[in-house]
């Protein structure tokens, strides 16, 4: 399993001669796999453990590879997060720190239930 890597970079815009974002942390296909820090401050925690992301600071985690990652704000102050992905039909997610399980639709969107299948 591939470790996920943070990327920090003045500006969204690709400017010539800069590495790809999306090349830089391995997204094959887009998903819902790249997040940049806009404000505040957060904790990135994945399978590797925990790291602290800070404006500026881009996080990405290629499809199909299991790392369960989420973002958890433990300071008082507000952060803001850009998360950028798509709706791919049939997309299947699983939360392995609690009892859910997303599975999307011809749609895009997705239906939450237990890992048993059973709803919320």
């Amino acid at each position: 399993m591939r470790r996920s890597r943070a990327h920090t970079t003045p500006a969204l815009a690709r400017r010539p001669g800069w590495p790809s974002l999306g090349n830089h942390v391995g997204l094959t296909n887009f998903g819902l796999n790249l997040a940049r820090i806009v404000s505040g401050e957060v904790v990135l925690e994945t399978n590797e453990g925990r790291q602290t992301l800070r404006p500026g600071q881009c996080a990405g985690f290629p499809a199909g590879r299991g790392n369960a990652h989420r973002f958890v704000n433990d300071s008082a102050e507000d952060a803001l997060i850009l998360v950028i992905g798509d709706r791919t039909p049939f997309d299947e997610v699983t939360y392995p720190d609690i009892d859910n399980h997303a599975r999307a639709g011809a749609d895009g969107r997705h239906v939450h239930t237990r890992k048993d299948g059973t709803p919320h």
